[in-house]
Formats: C-alpha cells, sequence, structure tokens
C-alpha cells in the first residue's frame, strides 16, 4: 500500500475528565487508512465517530495519542501550524451541507480556494471541472436554494475538494437524503474520490452503501475494529 495518508495511533477522549458525569469515547483508536483508499466507519449514534473524525481532520484533539497527516504528526503542534495543514490536507463533508445560501454553487467552490490564495481564475476553473464531474455544470450559477437536497450535498463534496485535499472526511453525508438521491449522491463522491486517489473516511449508518467502500470498520467500546 501507499504511504497513509492518515494514521491514528492510540488515539483517546474522554469528555468532562475527574468528574462523575466524565464519559469515554474513545479509548486507544488505532486507524490508517492508505492514499486512494475509502474507509467506511460504522457505529451507532453516541459511538464517537464524530468525535473521531474531528480528531482525524485537526478540529479537536485527543487527550493521548497521535495524528499523522501523510506522513507527518500533528500531535501537539501550533494552532496555526494545524489550521494550515486542516486547509491544505483535509475536506471535511456533513450530513447537512452548510452551503453559504448568498453564493452560487461555483462560488461556494471559489471561495474555499481563494482563502488558500489560488487565484480567482485557477479557482473557477476547477470549480467548473468539479461541478462537471458531478454533473452539475448546469448549476453552477444557481443559489443553494434552487437547487434540490442531492444537488446541494454534491456541491458540498465539490466544496469539500476544492482545494485538493489529501485526505476527506465525511460524516454521514446521505444520512439527509432518500434513498434514491442517497444512491446518486454516493456515487458522486466515490466519482470524485477516484478520480482524484485520495484518501476517505466516510462514517455512515448505511451498511449497503458501506459494503461498496474498500474496507469497513467498525467503532465499538472505543476502539476501532475490523467488520
Amino acid at each position: 500500500m501507499s504511504e497513509a495518508a492518515l494514521d491514528l495511533r492510540g488515539i483517546a477522549k474522554t469528555y468532562n475528565p475527574g468528574t462523575p458525569g466524565a464519559v469515554s469515547v474513545l479509548d486507544g483508536v488505532d486507524l490508517s487508512v492508505s492514499q486512494g483508499e475509502v474507509v467506511a466507519l460504522v457505529a451507532p449514534s453516541g459511538a464517537g465517530k464524530s468525535t473521531l473524525l474531528h480528531i482525524a481532520g485537526l478540529l479537536d484533539t485527543a487527550d493521548r495519542g497521535q495524528v499523522f497527516l501523510g506522513g507527518q504528526e500533528m500531535t501537539g503542534k501550533a494552532d496555526a501550524t494545524r489550521t494550515r495543514a486542516r486547509r491544505r490536507e483535509v475536506g471535511f463533508v456533513y450530513q447537512f451541507h452548510h452551503l453559504l445560501p448568498e453564493f452560487t454553487a461555483a462560488e461556494n467552490i471559489v471561495l474555499p480556494q481563494l482563502a488558500n490564495a489560488v487565484p480567482a481564475a485557477t479557482a473557477r476553473a476547477r470549480a467548473g471541472e468539479l461541478l462537471e464531474t458531478v454533473g452539475l455544470t448546469a448549476r453552477a450559477d444557481h443559489r443553494p436554494a434552487q437547487l434540490s437536497g442531492g444537488e446541494q450535498q454534491r456541491v458540498a463534496f465539490c466544496r469539500a475538494l476544492a482545494n485538493a485535499p489529501r485526505l476527506l472526511l465525511a460524516d454521514e453525508p446521505t444520512g439527509n437524503l432518500d434513498p434514491g438521491t442517497s444512491d446518486t449522491v454516493f456515487a458522486a463522491l466515490m466519482a470524485l474520490v477516484r478520480e482524484t486517489g485520495m484518501a476517505a473516511v466516510v462514517a455512515t449508518h448505511n451498511l449497503d452503501l458501506a459494503a461498496r467502500m474498500d474496507r469497513v470498520v467498525r467503532l465499538e467500546a472505543g476502539q476501532v475494529v475490523p467488520q
């Protein structure tokens, strides 16, 4: 396998430690995801999968353990360093698209690139390419309110991939969609991931979708185990 895009070693996280209400959600998680690999993360609600994704994506910190992105250890790095790495290396997709309502589909994809100092013309071209990949070229100038739920989520995928990250983290990306739309959106996600060769971790309750990914792991009792 190629170099790991994501390597988690011994990740532990407890909320409200040292109190009667302490809750241990992660207890020594080990997970390695190679470049080009799509991993399904299956877990019941409240098992800690969102916490795990936030730690992997440098949005949260673990109580102990190490996070490596592309072979670079991020544990204990300064906030500015973590922010730069997150912008360059990680794309996020959530159950709800969180598109900016006042901007068009294309503009929602251009904006994160501008924040990463990409020239405007290059950013617009990249947005066009991504929208074409998911079949939304004709909707580029539409605002989110003019798009269906499935179209909005496909735009959110494109936004997550705008800066060509090494790793995509998706938290229940089809959880708010009907089954037919879910299949369409999932196919678009897989097409984008395969085309770019990035790694992806997709948290989902949908076992049928999980089975279509390269590997399935389950979060149980605070640890990741093979499905």
